[in-house]
């Protein structure tokens, strides 16, 4: 009997640290795609809006197959139903990486050619564009590739399907119940390493260049904080998708149940509210088991919770990356860093210290309710003050400011010029920005009027510039430099402030996530467990993870001041944003979701 005990116990710790390692490396690829939207954005010259309806697949997938599977995976092998799905994520991770091996080189629109003899040239700019067959520009930009990185996100979504509601009834099922709490705790917390080195591994991999090994970098004229660069993104999804092909292993070799631990045969059901608990008979069906779980009231009210702030989550976690290169000047790969370093660990212990108090204190499921709302309300506070922190637009002539520098003007396609750079035959369509002495930003250096260039890659210099020698007095210097003028010294305190209030909130924000995660599973009926996490996490993605991303993505592209423009027409990826309002959108979009 002892020894049978001994075996139960190891194989229940076994199954612990198995989908620890799961749900890590599924939290890793989850992450590391939201890291990596930007370079994909780019990379496919798509909107913000498609990048949502992109990063919404997942929870398409999901939608498909999570209540059947909650509900009769049951009652069938957990383990290797999580073993299964462990290997489809697998192969979607693997699918949407490969998307890269399909595509030609990354060729982004700039006025510099360089040709073998290291010469270099500006290329004259014709205010007519070219024009060219529909296919041929298909063929070239590869712009339908992207539906391979939506169908291998939706795979994984399918993949991702019984790992949390399986794992987490079977480790609730098989464990004492004063110790469920903190195992879930602590797998959650585990987890949560899981999107801090994703973060990491898209910071990486934002620093290299997507085509890296192929071109030659002393070739490349911009740098990882220009708005056309695009990092090696496909690189972490194969990373990614030989960890979650090893987590699938130990899931066939583990049995379809565990004893129950002793003094756990008979777990009380403790009632939040008088209707909380249905009691008679189990049922027997998938409609009837669903009638009775949203007949229970306490289950309904934290459900409809829930979805209003998975909403707002969702669509400032899937753009928060984007909203700090936007905002404050950083670049991809540093904005991936701080989340994954800063916020994701204050998330972490956030999440464990929820954990220990539940079983520290004992809390009631009233108790924990409560807990579980006032972080929710203080961290909603924290919010508001976290989008008061602002940096101002960079000054970019004809877009955010006039050409002399003094005036803010309205966007519109006439005044991205001037009488200084009319008779350029400059198009209004290239992005190619140069930065002046006098930190004014030009959109290319046609734009500005220069007439010579002298060095090489991203350290030309262009000279001559009659927009910049018409806006300041003689003997003040008229050439640029490739690149766009950086934020503002100010904008560093800004920035600062606003890491330090969005690292106190996700910690306070995630002290409840335990409690309310426990209510839930305690206030109905232990064979109705498993139904329950399916179907919130299923209704939670349907009416936040999917549209959530898209309105989100269709808010900030509505601030864009800037398009690139596709070889034969067409709006692609947007090249600079209005900050305020950029700010003010994503603001107050939070604010009426929470």
């Amino acid at each position: 009997m002892r020894a049978e005990k001994q075996d139960t116990w190891n194989r229940n710790k076994l199954f612990i640290v198995a989908l620890s390692f799961a749900c890590f490396s599924k939290a890793l690829i989850g992450t590391y795609m939201k890291s990596s939207i930007t370079q994909i954005e780019r990379r496919f010259d798509l909107s913000s809006t498609h990048i949502g309806l992109i990063d919404g697949s997942f929870e398409m997938g999901n939608l498909l197959f999570l209540a059947v599977v909650s509900h009769f995976g049951a009652k069938l092998h957990r383990p290797r139903l999580i073993a299964v799905g462990c290997f489809l994520m697998a192969v979607g991770a693997f699918l949407t990486g490969l998307t890269h091996f399909f595509m030609g080189r990354y060729k982004y629109d700039t006025i510099i050619q360089v040709f073998q003899n290291d010469s270099i040239v500006t290329k004259s700019i014709s205010c007519i564009p070219n024009v060219c067959l529909y296919g041929a520009c298909v063929r070239e930009s590869g712009s339908n590739m992207w539906i391979y990185v939506f169908l291998g996100n939706a795979l994984r979504g399918i993949g991702e399907t019984p790992v949390t509601p399986l794992g987490i009834s079977y480790v609730d099922d098989f464990a004492k119940a004063e110790n469920s709490p903190f195992y879930i705790a602590c797998l959650q917390t585990i987890t949560l390493l899981g999107p801090m080195f994703g973060f990491l591994l898209g910071s990486y991999c934002a620093k290299l260049y997507v085509d890296i090994g192929y071109v030659d970098m002393e070739s490349v004229t911009i740098t990882p904080k220009d708005a056309r660069w695009v990092g090696a993104w496909w690189m972490g999804f194969m990373v990614s998708s030989a960890l979650l092909l090893i987590s699938s292993i130990p899931f066939w070799f583990l049995p379809r149940s565990l004893p129950k631990q002793e003094g756990d045969k008979d777990r009380p059901c403790v009632q939040l509210w008088s209707c909380c608990i249905f009691t008679g008979c189990s049922s027997t069906g998938f409609l009837p088991s669903l009638k009775r779980l949203l007949g229970t009231p306490a289950y309904f009210l934290l459900l409809c919770g829930s979805i209003l702030k998975f909403n707002s989550f969702i669509g400032l976690f899937t753009f928060k990356a984007k909203y700090m290169e936007q905002q404050f000047g950083q670049s991809a790969s540093r904005a991936n860093f701080l989340i994954g370093v800063l916020n994701l660990p204050a998330v972490a212990v956030g999440i464990f210290l929820g954990g220990l108090l539940m079983k520290r204190y004992k809390l009631s499921l009233v108790s924990g309710a409560q807990l579980s709302f006032a972080t929710s309300f203080m961290a909603y506070l924290l919010l508001l003050l976290q989008f008061g922190t602002k940096c101002d637009n960079i000054p970019v002539a004809g877009l955010t400011i006039s050409y002399n520098g003094t005036q803010s003007v309205s966007y519109n396609r006439e005044m991205l010029f001037s009488e200084c750079n009319r008779d350029c035959s400059c198009s209004a369509e290239e992005w190619d920005p140069v930065c002046s002495d006098s930190g004014i930003t030009y959109i290319s250096p046609c734009m500005a009027g220069c007439i010579s260039s002298s060095g090489y890659g991203k350290n030309t210099v262009f000279h001559n510039c009659s927009c910049v020698s018409a806006s300041y007095p003689a003997g003040s210097s008229t050439s640029v430099r490739l690149g766009q003028c950086p934020h503002a010294k100010d904008c560093s305190r800004s920035f600062t402030s606003y890491m330090a209030v969005s690292v106190l909130s996700s910690f306070i924000n995630s002290l409840g996530a335990t409690p309310g995660y426990m209510v839930i599973i305690r206030c109905i009926s232990p064979e109705l467990k498993s139904l329950a996490l399916g179907i919130q996490t299923l209704v939670t993605r349907t009416l936040g993870g999917i549209p959530a991303p898209v309105y989100f993505g269709a808010l900030i592209d509505s601030t864009c001041l800037k398009w690139s423009i596709k070889k034969c027409g067409g709006r692609g990826a947007c090249r600079i944003y209005d900050s305020a309002m950029y700010r003010y959108a994503m603001g107050n979009k939070c604010e009426s979701r929470m």
